[in-house]
């Protein structure tokens, strides 16, 4: 798709916390169908404990990753 995606400050922070690679949140964004304001996204990841969270807010033809972390269940 041709929609832009842009990582903030924190998105690319928690990212390397968690050895999560922007890749793989950049295929899992494409692969599905945004509305825009924000979005939450809970998706099992091979590779990962816990199910990734995926927090974006879409605005026009661009995305902007606001965090992603694994989602520890009963925190």
């Amino acid at each position: 798709m041709g929609m832009k995606i842009k990582f903030s400050r924190h998105a690319k922070r928690r990212a390397s916390l968690y050895k999560i690679p922007e890749s793989m949140i950049t295929t899992i964004l494409n692969s599905m169908n945004l509305k825009q304001g924000e979005n939450e996204i809970i998706r099992d990841v091979a590779g990962f404990r816990y199910p990734l969270k995926i927090v974006v807010s879409v605005t026009g033809d661009a995305a902007t990753v606001i965090t992603n972390y694994p989602l520890k269940k009963g925190r």
